[in-house]
């Protein structure tokens, strides 16, 4: 059945400018964009459903690409530490409680209700090492009809007893929810996800590289967020040029899709590096504030050609709302502006496009209405924004900056309208 949806269109196919449609028309057929136009002729109407959202904007939906789940109840707390003392007194005994399956269940169904309202759609998740806790987070995804990689995450050094796990027990872990959740058969899909090189020794790091290529799966973890993490690094792996190179030497960078959250620091050979294997960076601004790590030079990075994703980093991170990940953005890249004037600062549709087209090319074809794009969407309903003031373009520019989820009025993924998720 072929769907046709009428309303105000805007996404970015390239990332300097906008593509607008105004009372423009999408069609949908099984899950994926067939075409774009202002003209309904121009479309296969014959027998489609048309459905006409007024006067509303119809927009991709948001891409989380770095969030831990597990620290949803953490959400506020603790923003006055750096890293690695928020680390160990507080992030680390709330992950502990997820050995209990009915505690993870009911802070999982929080954390999506939440991602659900903010028109989250697609996911890259930190779990915890807890395999039977991962598994609800992953059923949970598919219970709702939304995109996640999911990570249960690998540690056994630095960190405590409660989520130290072996190797062989990580492994087994591991297998059990490859097994349970194939790459071929869903939205939701494991990916492998060593912490961070201080919380793994070199034999876990070499399981995880061994079962990425084992199984072609992507990766996960964290790079160069913090000064003090990364002379810890340097400490941990003397024999490694950089952080990034730590995770190289164990097939943890680029040999299959890898995601590294933060970045802050990365140049030089690391960077290199990142470009050479195709890294995909996770910026999480209000994290790398929260945490006093920095600011990410994500405009270098961008014009280095490095792919980009923004990333809510819950608990460092204290918002959900992917929309103000856009904001802080800009204003992050306006503040190395002011150090480097030959660094201009990151426009609207730049941001927009990394947030959309960028990030989702990590998940395959999704994040714009392209042709053969997946129909992931967002439809706003803007009317309280005084939208008959506003061209286009400032209207979804308010909405990115004033809005909140009251204003968004449908949620797909993968074409299929998303419902409420069940909170209990």
């Amino acid at each position: 059945m072929i769907k046709i949806y009428k309303a105000h269109i805007l996404f970015t196919k390239e990332k300097d400018r906008f593509e607008v449609f105004e009372n423009g028309y999408i069609a949908v057929e099984n899950g994926k964009v067939t075409g774009v136009s202002t003209n309904l002729a121009e479309l296969d109407s014959q027998e489609a459903e048309i459905v006409d959202f007024g006067d509303k904007l119809l927009i991709p939906a948001m891409n989380d690409m770095h969030v831990h789940a597990p620290q949803v109840h953490n959400q506020g707390v603790a923003m006055d530490l750096e890293l690695l003392p928020w680390l160990q007194n507080y992030t680390f005994p709330e992950e502990s409680k997820y050995a209990d399956v009915d505690y993870a269940e009911r802070m999982y169904r929080r954390f999506l209700h939440t991602q659900w309202l903010f028109g989250t759609m697609r996911s890259v998740v930190f779990g915890t090492v807890h395999t039977d806790s991962t598994r609800i987070l992953m059923k949970l995804y598919q219970e709702a009809g939304m995109g996640a990689l999911v990570g249960k995450v690998a540690m056994n050094r630095n960190c405590p007893d409660t989520l130290c796990e072996d190797v062989d027990a990580a492994v087994a872990g591991y297998e059990q929810l490859i097994a349970e959740f194939p790459q071929t058969s869903n939205l939701v899909r494991p990916i492998i996800t060593p912490r961070f090189v201080p919380s793994c020794t070199p034999e876990l790091l070499k399981a995880c590289g061994e079962l990425a290529k084992k199984y072609q799966l992507p990766v996960q973890s964290h790079l160069s967020e913090n000064v003090s993490e990364i002379a810890w690094v340097a400490e941990l792996e003397p024999d490694s040029e950089s952080y990034g190179d730590a995770y190289n030497r164990y097939g943890l960078f680029g040999q299959t899709p890898t995601i590294m959250a933060h970045c802050v620091w990365t140049a030089g050979s690391e960077l290199e590096l990142m470009k050479k294997n195709g890294v995909m960076v996770a910026h999480c601004p209000t994290s790398n504030f929260n945490l006093s790590s920095g600011m990410a030079p994500i405009r270098t990075l961008l014009d280095e050609g490095v792919r980009i994703g923004l990333g809510s980093d819950i608990s460092g991170g204290h918002d959900l709302n992917m929309f103000r990940m856009l904001v802080y953005a800009i204003q992050v890249s306006k503040m190395h502006y002011q150090l480097d004037h030959d660094k201009a600062f990151l426009t609207l549709p730049e941001i927009f496009w990394i947030a959309t087209k960028s990030a989702g090319s990590f998940f395959g074809k999704v994040g714009s209405f392209e042709p053969g794009y997946d129909f992931d969407a967002l439809v706003i309903d803007d009317a309280v924004l005084y939208p008959s003031e506003y061209s286009l373009l400032h209207r979804l520019e308010r909405f990115i900056y004033v809005g909140d989820d009251r204003q968004i009025a449908h949620r797909f993924c993968c074409g299929q309208e998303i419902p409420e998720p069940k909170l209990q």
